[in-house]
């Protein structure tokens, strides 16, 4: 049941009807946030080499289009001329290189043993490492380090297309500039050997790279130090011949490399000894140093990458953090969720249980209804068929289609009709309540259908004199079609199975509008509905709460309500749901530090319905994030195994609850859909909620529209009436 807001006037529309229409921001903010965290996702697996990494690596070539004055030559490879030259390093120099760093565990542990032994080495860095640890690079550049490209995401570049080297170049040109503010002129190829080893399908890349201003940089001895041969080992490979110079291959990244770092601390003081130098690449060639300084726009540009990157990497860290923490909440809700419920069904379904002496004495139903003509006889009528005597108070909340004069006409007995003019349903249950003859107080919305036994079945845990309130079991009527049938799964699910659960842990935090049950005394004492929230089902089952008072639940008080059959109207009354939920978890925020009853509800309570009810469905989308990205970029089979455990979860959980709720199962077949579709709507609508609340926006009353499409409880055959009353 919704409530009507006031219109816009005539002058208000026509200064409006010449403006274009513009997204909300509560719906722009989203949008905006879930594409930002979809770049992000991208930049940070584009970044780790999870997205257009190319792992091929090209198998030997003929070697007859290689001049032989390369492959006889030096491993300093200078095509930027008309003529190519290659450059030997001269004796008694010995040029250390190392690839695919910056690592932050070993590249620290190398770099402090070249200090030590004041030797300095090129570092062949890749764009991706640059990018994620930009502050080593800028170490080495301090420390009198050459930098070298060695592509961005190490692919076989014999393999590439021009514009992919370009943007390999590029991009790690980028990285470079943002940490260390310089442009190399230095470059290697990954799965480069020696200068002997170049083939037809490297040697036009090698072309390609001297056009473009680089000079390409192979090596002369090869430590392999990646198979982790042993310390000694990989000092003999990296040990020149007779005093002559090398470029000796090495690695900073990759793996373990304390084989590297221990060959390095021996290698350095005994070659030393025996009069070896160790120079960057430029110092051993005598020639201008490889770096150039990086100014104005483009040195910008760089420092923006690094920001994004380092961003992207945070964020991710957080959101992987967000994964781990609602998959812990959703496994321990559905746990606790499947071992309380199973208490809470032996503990009301054992032998000879009972509240106390039955519960005999008339109650009043309160009905408030605005607008509700297609709805509200099939409404008055499941009433007046109860097995409990009632009084029925519909109290009209100033509609415009004749729904006071439809209940009046049908002139049923014991049946009231209050009129009022358009107050809100808070000011409409008030009303109702001071027009109540009886102390105990049933109320629903004006879209519902109670079974005869409802109401009895309602109000017999009022024979404790500590029970304040009372939640009914409120299911989906019109559960025939597949939004229905979403919704019904919900209900019976997340809704019931969670007051189970709230019932043992005696926090129960919402009495559903279409179905429940106060004591006229509890409402007294908390100050009857409130309107300072859009839930005032859950304002005013908190204040009970808080007051002392038991709030439990009554699994055969079934009530059969009309919900929504477009994705509008369910989008309204979920989004003033949720934000309602959240206005009512501020109000009552105190209660997390008073005493007695009002603090255990609020150390207990109010937890339990922030974690589950706000925190873990704005978390949840998290798991779906990472399912497209795992299906796209990452291992594809276990993410299709992990996304089907927990969809066997899901289904195992609903599945229990259906059995308690004696529902047919075969609703659960559109399990799969509801979590792909369905679920995704709610997150949508949560994150709405949260930034309408975030920005301090007024969410108002929006009226749903009914089709009358619940005339009965479903199953139930129509009964016969005698003076009003049902007969067998």
């Amino acid at each position: 049941m919704a409530i009507r807001t006031s219109r816009p006037g005539p002058q208000a529309r026509a200064r409006g009807g010449s403006r274009r229409r513009r997204v909300p921001l509560r719906l722009l903010v989203p949008l905006l946030f879930l594409i930002a965290l979809m770049a992000m996702l991208l930049l940070r697996g584009y970044v780790h080499s999870e997205i257009l990494a190319d792992h091929r690596i090209s198998p030997e070539a003929a070697a007859d289009k290689v001049p032989d004055e390369i492959k006889d030559g030096g491993p300093v490879i200078d095509t930027r001329g008309d003529e190519p030259q290659s450059l030997t390093v001269p004796d008694g120099h010995v040029v250390l290189t190392f690839d695919d760093g910056p690592d932050p565990e070993w590249t620290p542990k190398v770099l402090d043993v070249l200090k030590k032994h004041d030797a300095h080495a090129v570092f062949f860095v890749t764009g991706t490492m640059t990018s994620r640890y930009p502050d080593l690079v800028e170490r080495m550049v301090e420390e009198g380090h050459e930098v070298g490209l060695h592509t961005f995401n190490h692919p076989d570049l014999s393999l590439q297309s021009k514009e992919r080297i370009d943007w390999e170049l590029s991009q790690t040109q980028l990285a470079l500039t943002g940490a260390a503010g310089v442009r190399t002129s230095l470059f290697r190829p990954p799965y480069s050997s020696q200068a002997a080893a170049m083939d037809n399908k490297s040697w036009p890349v090698t072309e390609y790279i001297g056009d473009r201003g680089y000079i390409t940089v192979v090596n002369t001895a090869d430590s392999e130090d990646w198979r982790k041969p042993g310390v000694s080992e990989i000092i003999r490979r990296s040990t020149p011949k007779d005093g002559k110079g090398a470029v000796v291959l090495m690695h900073d990244s990759g793996g373990d490399r304390h084989q590297t770092v221990q060959a390095l601390d021996r290698m350095l003081p005994d070659l030393k000894k025996q009069g070896y130098e160790f120079d960057n690449l430029t110092e051993a060639l005598d020639a201008p140093s490889a770096h150039s300084p990086v100014t104005g726009l483009e040195l910008w540009k760089g420092k923006a990458w690094v920001l994004l990157v380092q961003a992207s990497d945070k964020i991710t860290g957080v959101l992987v953090v967000g994964l781990a923490i609602v998959g812990f909440l959703v496994i321990a809700r559905f746990v606790m969720m499947l071992v309380l419920s199973a208490i809470h069904a032996r503990k009301v379904r054992r032998r000879g249980f009972a509240w106390g002496p039955p519960v005999t004495e008339p109650v009043s139903v309160l009905v408030p209804a605005y607008n509700e003509a297609k709805c509200i006889e099939n409404t008055v009528r499941s009433l007046v068929a109860s097995d409990h005597p009632i009084e029925i108070i519909v109290v009209d909340d100033g509609s415009t289609d004749g729904t006071a004069r439809i209940v009046e006409s049908l002139g049923l007995p014991n049946v009231r009709v209050v009129r009022q003019l358009n107050a809100g349903k808070p000011a409409a249950l008030n009303r109702g309540v001071a027009n109540a003859r009886y102390d105990i107080i049933v109320m629903m919305d004006g879209d519902t259908v109670f079974e005869p036994t409802t109401v009895r079945e309602l109000v017999q845990p009022f024979a404790d004199p500590r029970v304040g309130a009372v939640a009914g079991n409120a299911k989906v009527g019109n559960k025939d079609k597949l939004i229905g049938s979403w919704q019904h799964i919900e209900y019976v699910m997340g809704f019931n199975l969670d007051r189970r659960m709230y019932d043992v842990l005696q926090c129960m935090p919402t009495i559903p509008g279409a179905v429940g049950a106060f004591r006229r005394s509890a409402l007294e004492r908390v100050g009857g509905m409130s309107d300072d929230t859009l839930a005032e089902d859950t304002d005013i089952t908190m204040a009970i709460h808080r007051d002392g008072w038991k709030v439990v639940y009554a699994e055969n008080a079934r009530a059969w309500t009309e919900a929504p059959e477009t994705v509008q109207q369910l989008w309204s009354q979920r989004y003033r749901w949720s934000y309602g939920t959240m206005q009512a978890i501020w109000k009552h925020r105190r209660a997390l530090v008073e005493r007695g009853p009002s603090g255990r509800f609020g150390r207990v309570g109010l937890p339990f319905v922030s974690l589950f009810m706000v925190v873990a469905p704005l978390l949840a989308p998290l798991i779906d994030v990472f399912l497209i990205y795992g299906l796209v970029f990452g291992p594809t089979g276990k993410t299709i195994l992990a996304w089907f455990g927990v969809l066997a979860i899901q289904a195992a959980c609903a599945a229990y609850a259906f059995v308690l709720d004696k529902e047919k199962l075969t609703p659960l077949l559109s399990l799969p859909l509801q979590q792909i579709l369905y679920r995704q709507l709610m997150y949508v609508v949560l994150l709405q909620s949260w930034i309408t609340a975030l920005t301090g926006g007024r969410l108002r009353w929006q009226k749903l529209r009914r089709k009358g499409g619940v005339q009965a409880p479903p199953g139930a055959a129509q009964q016969p009436l005698v003076d009003g009353r049902p007969v067998a």
